[in-house]
């Protein structure tokens, strides 16, 4: 097993540094704050490093005012109890979550003390993260990012890319409960868009590397990521989809970055901007119980235009013109 570790760190050198031209922090801390942040990701996540943007535009100071420290399980739900039970040991402040349940469940059993902000949950009622979303309890509350309503517009997205699109391959951690109950949505929005959803469970990163490696031209037109990181199944998707010249639609464009030919989600690093209005409240003594979930207002629909070349695809105006983002 990997064994994950802690940073305390001014996130990546070589971030864009954000001017300080927000308000002046009301009442500067009076000593150093930590923020934990917990995510399944391989490092600081863009709803991460779009949190240290939103508290520096709101005029705090890094390594001031506030340090963040990351904590990540490359993909291992498993290994989340523990790292959130280790930010916990660690002293930290605040706990900002990415990637909504598993990451933000695992930070609330590891804590009821310690107010905890998370970044990006689909359905945190339905979960029971929260009570409520105006009224969240607990020491709980946070950004959510909408993702199962927007399941079924991004595999319209994905038809529209695609000419022909008829069989979409579906792999999806069998595991994770979450994964598995966006599964109702996507099959909905397949028979509506009069596609084929082929769907792969999987249970292991082993199963995972092998089955996706599998995979071949001609077996299905496209395939459609999880919105979940564990078993590493997008990038295992991102490996097969380049061998084998198959079209793919992913959650974040942190891989579309990579060779993948399309994204669309709320804006992870908006979310993050967000979360760091919350964490500011929080800070200046507000009760996370009381600060209502708060929806996500920007949407990114980002293309990868090389890709497509390289796939013999022609994108269409139609979706160019409402791509907040195209890569050449």
């Amino acid at each position: 097993m990997r064994a994950p570790w802690l940073r305390l760190l001014a996130l990546a050198a070589g971030l864009t540094i954000v001017g300080l031209m927000g308000r002046a922090v009301a009442a500067p801390p009076a000593r150093l704050i930590k923020i934990g942040a917990l995510t399944e990701s391989w490092g600081p996540t863009p709803a991460i490093i779009g949190l240290r943007e939103g508290l520096l535009e709101l005029g705090y100071r890094e390594n001031e005012h506030f340090v963040i420290g990351v904590r990540f399980t490359q993909g291992n739900p498993a290994e989340l109890a523990a790292a959130a039970r280790e930010l916990v040991r660690h002293g930290v402040d605040i706990i900002v979550t990415a990637e909504g349940g598993n990451t933000a469940k695992a930070a609330q059993a590891a804590t009821s003390r310690i107010p905890i902000v998370f970044m990006g949950g689909s359905d945190p009622v339905g979960i029971g993260l929260v009570q409520s979303l105006a009224h969240p309890g607990g020491n709980i509350t946070g950004t959510a990012d909408l993702d199962i309503d927007l399941g079924p517009k991004r595999m319209e997205i994905f038809r529209e890319l695609i000419p022909g699109l008829k069989r979409i391959l579906l792999p999806y951690d069998a595991t994770n409960a979450y994964a598995v109950a966006q599964l109702p949505t996507y099959r909905d929005a397949a028979r509506r868009l009069g596609i084929t959803l082929v769907e792969r469970p999987l249970r292991t990163e082993e199963e995972a590397r092998a089955a996706l490696a599998k995979i071949r031209k001609g077996e299905v037109d496209g395939i459609l990521s999880p919105r979940f990181l564990s078993l590493n199944i997008p990038g295992f998707i991102l490996d097969a989809a380049q061998k084998q010249g198959l079209p793919t639609m992913f959650h974040g464009f942190s891989l579309v970055e990579h060779g993948g030919l399309a994204a669309y989600s709320a804006a992870d690093s908006q979310l993050g901007r967000q979360a760091a209005r919350l964490v500011d409240k929080i800070l200046n003594g507000a009760k996370p119980a009381d600060l209502p979930i708060e929806q996500p207002t920007t949407f990114e629909l980002v293309i990868n235009s090389k890709t497509a070349k390289a796939l013999g695809l022609s994108i269409p105006p139609s979706v160019l013109l409402r791509a907040n983002r195209v890569i050449e």
